[in-house]
């Protein structure tokens, strides 16, 4: 199930280059449709009870549905100002944040291993945004890290909430990027390719993966699935190059392996230690 969501995940960010709807509009229909498609799905499967879930949330689900709506706004408007890879190194982030915010919140310390990791990763991404300030990036790597740091503290949320089921907040977190979308877009319209493109981002690239890897984490750990998500961080920039030929800086694909290469060999001694 994570590997086929990643699968889905990994052209996301083209179709976002593809599009030529204007920011806002895009930020709205990347919320509508799939919290449409998501929310349709759930109440056939929980009927009624779904509300009940959504209610029981309580405080975590209201910081759930505030976190997970940012994250959201954010990448999109990310990948609009920067490079792909850029945006995506910076998501690939999330697991050494979520490991810094679990400590101090969680009281989860990291062992030796885990904080040199993060010391790696940060350094590399200074080192990215430092590139991006002299090409006139640097606002688009900044809301890039702020997605990382959004899935980073829904990471917690999650772990500080394990006996709620924090999908329905999601799901309504959805409806919460549509309805912030609508103060600020000037345009609804679809025009040309638009209006095959973007349905088909919002259901193949966001919706199906979003059911997926809410699903795979009660069959394999929250590292596996993690594992599998550098894929996207890996193929995005590459669908990209070869379509649009948009090529990252040399300082972005030095940095991103970096990155990619720490949290890759971190995640698998995890695993194999657990």
């Amino acid at each position: 199930m994570a590997f086929i969501a990643v699968l889905f995940i990994t052209p996301d960010a083209l179709f976002i280059r593809l599009s030529e709807i204007d920011t806002w509009g895009l930020v709205f229909y990347r919320g509508f449709i799939p919290f449409i498609t998501v929310f349709i799905g759930m109440i056939i499967i929980y009927r009624i009870y779904f509300f009940n879930l959504l209610i029981s949330n309580g405080l975590f689900g209201i910081a759930y549905i505030f976190t997970f709506s940012i994250t959201n706004i954010a990448f999109v408007i990310s990948i609009q100002n920067t490079n792909v890879a850029n945006t995506l190194i910076m998501i690939a982030t999330a697991p050494m944040l979520s490991a810094m915010l679990g400590s101090f919140f969680l009281k989860e310390n990291p062992d030796k291993k885990t904080w040199c990791a993060i010391i790696i990763t940060f350094f590399s991404a200074i080192y990215i945004f430092y590139d991006s300030i002299k090409l006139g990036y640097f606002f688009g790597d900044l809301l890039g890290f702020v997605a990382a740091l959004g899935l980073a503290i829904n990471a917690v949320l999650i772990r500080s909430a394990k006996h709620l089921n924090l999908v329905p907040s999601a799901v309504i977190g959805k409806l919460v990027v549509a309805i912030f979308a609508i103060f600020f877009i000037e345009d609804y319209s679809l025009d040309n390719n638009d209006i095959f493109i973007v349905p088909a981002m919002c259901i193949l690239c966001v919706a199906i993966p979003f059911v997926l890897v809410t699903i795979a984490p009660r069959f394999i750990t929250a590292a596996e699935v993690n594992l599998f998500f550098l894929m996207e961080t890996i193929l995005g920039p590459v669908w990209v190059w070869l379509v649009v030929n948009e090529k990252p800086t040399l300082e972005t694909v030095v940095g991103g392996t970096v990155i990619i290469v720490t949290i890759g060999f971190h995640t698998f001694y995890k695993l194999k230690k657990s």
